[in-house]
Order: structure tokens, then sequence, then C-alpha cells
């Protein structure tokens, strides 16, 4: 089975359940130690990159002379997993609606970001068990990097983006996730926005116009902590 195909089958498959336990034969406690290599619960795995868990490098790859052929496997494999990230990364934030030029815009970024994970082809990215490599520590934190940027752009700017699309607001698609996520808008995009896209851009959009009279409670409080005021 190639590297590949152990890669998906353990990005879509669950854990098996447990079956009783085996009687222990008599002479076990006499039996010299054996280490259990399977993954633990803090490896890093496809599950904890999609899940943005803190985990453990624990994979145990030797390094061997440079291979194009598995520098350009390894960058093959985390590519055909991408496309199922960044659309989870949007749907779960979005519950389930989708944002096609936002599942985009993480399908470049990602590709992008996975020039990082070929590791020159000295090794195998992920091993058999569906482990990270300790070399590739930049390569995951690339990857997850671009998972939650996707997943903010989704919180705060895909209802105002999508808004802005449907409105002909200038500097939409891409531009418009990032600038909106960074509350960066060009004075002429923010006119727009506030125009005619003013509730689904509520979060992102400065506050404007004059502040409400303080109330006459307000008042009182402020006098009372003021230096140098005194009660009656």
């Amino acid at each position: 089975m190639s590297m590949k195909a152990i890669l998906v089958s353990l990005f879509l498959l669950g854990s098996a359940p447990e079956g009783a336990a085996p009687a222990m034969p008599p002479d076990a406690l006499a039996a010299p130690p054996v280490a259990d290599e399977s993954p633990t619960a803090w490896a890093c795995t496809v599950d904890t990159l999609r899940a943005g868990k803190e985990c453990v490098f624990e994979a145990d790859l030797s390094a061997g002379s440079p291979s194009d052929a598995q520098d350009t496997s390894n960058k093959s494999m985390l590519q055909d997993v991408g496309r199922a990230l960044c659309s989870e990364a949007v749907g779960n934030i979005r519950e389930g609606r989708p944002d096609a030029t936002l599942v985009s815009l993480c399908e470049r970024r990602y590709v992008t970001a996975v020039d990082q994970c070929g590791l020159e082809g000295t090794s195998f990215v992920v091993d058999a068990k569906g482990r990270f490599a300790p070399g590739a520590r930049s390569c995951y934190r690339a990857l997850a990097n671009v998972l939650q940027e996707v997943q903010f752009m989704a919180t705060v700017a895909s209802p105002c983006c999508e808004c802005a699309a449907r409105s002909n607001c200038p500097g939409t698609a891409d531009r418009c996730y990032a600038e909106v996520s960074q509350q960066a808008t060009a004075p002429q995009t923010q006119a727009c926005l506030s125009d005619r896209c003013a509730d689904a851009c509520a979060v992102v959009l400065p506050r404007s116009g004059p502040q409400p009279a303080p109330t006459v409670q307000q008042q009182q409080r402020k006098r009372s902590v003021s230096p140098g005021s005194a009660s009656l």
C-alpha cells in the first residue's frame, strides 16, 4: 500500500472498537519489555492539524539522501488532504453554510504552504501511522497558520464580503477577506460597505457618528470619582 493510501485511510477511519483483553500468560512478568510504538494522543497528525491542537512530533523517521520523487510525493499527499481541510475549516465556522470564494482562497494559500513540506525528499513527511515527521515542524506550522487565518476570516469577514460581492462594492474577492479581517479596507470600499452592507459588516466596520450624551447616572458617577469632589 502506498504512503498516500495509508494517510487517506488514517484520515477517514475512526478508532476500532476494543475487544476483550487476552489472558496474561504466567511467564509474562519475566519477559523483556516491549515498546508500544502506536501513536499517542499527543502525536502531531492530520486530526490535530484539523483541530488546531498542541501536539508532539514523535514519528521516528530516519533521513536519507535527497530525492526529487519523494519531495514531490510528500507535497502531493498533503495537497490531497488540504482540499478537505479547507472545506471543513470554513464549513464548521459557518455551521455548514458554504463560502466558495473563501474555500478557494484557503486552497491556494494551503498549496503555497505545502511548498515547505517536501523535506527535500530526505524522508516521508508523514509516517505509516499518520504522524508528522520531526523535520516537518515548519511545514506543520505553515499549514496550521493557513487554517487558523481562514477560520478567522470565516468568522469576521465572510458575511461582509459576501454582501460586498452582491452589492458590487470595490475591493471584493480575496482582497475583501484579507482587508476586512484586518480592518484595513480602503476608504471607497469602506464607504460602500457602510452604505450597502451595514448589517452584514457591523462587526468589522469602525464606529462613526456622534457619541450619545451621557445619562444623568453616568454624570453623577463621574462627579463622584473626580479629584476634589465631595458629597454634601
